[in-house]
């Protein structure tokens, strides 16, 4: 069996489905799930990734673990909490979603330093374990969905430099076969898309998904600060700023470990977009 933990999450849910689709045993799991949210051959059960010990019922027969590096959360987090947990419960292999800023940006504490603790804590835990180390995700242009729906308009800073986001379904494809063939053991994929796209280009994107012109309209960097404090830390509104304005080189980089690992290219913003059309209509 395998357990997915954040798997209301936008790489959880297409993980979930994946293994499910695959004809594996699955125990899906969040602080908030239900049986509605999941495939009807998968478990859905309630934990809370901030109590190690929640997890212990949800591990009862798994082989494989799915392992959220936590988000928001992730300072409230004791990771070897969690692994002594798993293996105390039989599970052989880990995979965990941790994130690129970890190589890019380890001087952030939100962004590098807590991710990398988590990874840390993955290698050294005795369990067959694969990292996985995304960009940012396509579907983080859900956050414009509603001015969208109102307004056919996006706003957003830094319109014209470009990141190659990736689709969370290109990363839940890449921990499914990681979490199934032992040759992935030891190995950290860094997952970006394709080719680096802008602000405006995802927004001319999201238009012609949904037949309509959609305005980009260009915030400052203080308007942006102003309007993600109200939902972000301070410290990871700066860290998230200066990547989507000043990205490093190898931020800036579309990998090729999606294509190494799924033998075809990742799937572009365009494609997540006519996907996901419905949300911004």
């Amino acid at each position: 069996m395998i357990v997915v933990t954040g798997a209301t999450g936008n790489v959880g849910r297409e993980l979930v489905r994946s293994l499910a689709a695959a004809g594996e045993r699955v125990t899906a799991t969040s602080r908030n799930i239900s049986e509605t949210e999941v495939p009807d051959t998968v478990r859905p059960l309630r934990s809370d990734l901030t109590d190690a010990e929640s997890l212990r019922p949800v591990l009862d027969g798994a082989e494989a673990l799915f392992l959220q590096n936590g988000g928001a959360d992730a300072h409230l987090i004791s990771p070897r909490d969690l692994l002594d947990v798993a293996k105390s419960a039989g599970v052989g292999r880990v995979v965990l979603l941790s994130s690129q800023g970890v190589a890019t940006r380890p001087e952030s504490e939100s962004h590098g330093a807590l991710a990398g603790a988590i990874e840390d804590a993955v290698r050294e835990s005795g369990l067959e374990w694969t990292i996985l180390r995304p960009g940012g995700f396509h579907s983080n242009a859900y956050a414009w969905a509603e001015q969208v729906r109102a307004h056919r308009t996006v706003a957003a800073p830094f319109g014209d430099v470009g990141l190659p986001t990736v689709d969370p379904a290109d990363i839940a494809e890449v921990a499914a076969v990681a979490l199934r063939q032992e040759e992935h053991h030891g190995r950290v994929h860094e997952l970006t898309g394709p080719a680096p796209t802008t602000p405006r280009q995802r927004a001319e994107a999201i238009g012609r998904a949904i037949g309509e012109p959609v305005r980009f309209v260009e915030q400052t960097r203080e308007e942006a600060r102003e309007q993600m404090l109200a939902f972000m830390p301070e410290p990871v509104v700066e860290t998230t700023l200066s990547i989507l304005g000043e990205p490093t080189p190898a931020e800036r980089l579309a990998g090729p470990d999606v294509e190494r690992v799924l033998g075809r290219a990742p799937r572009t913003f365009e494609e997540w977009a006519r996907r996901n059309a419905a949300a911004f209509r």
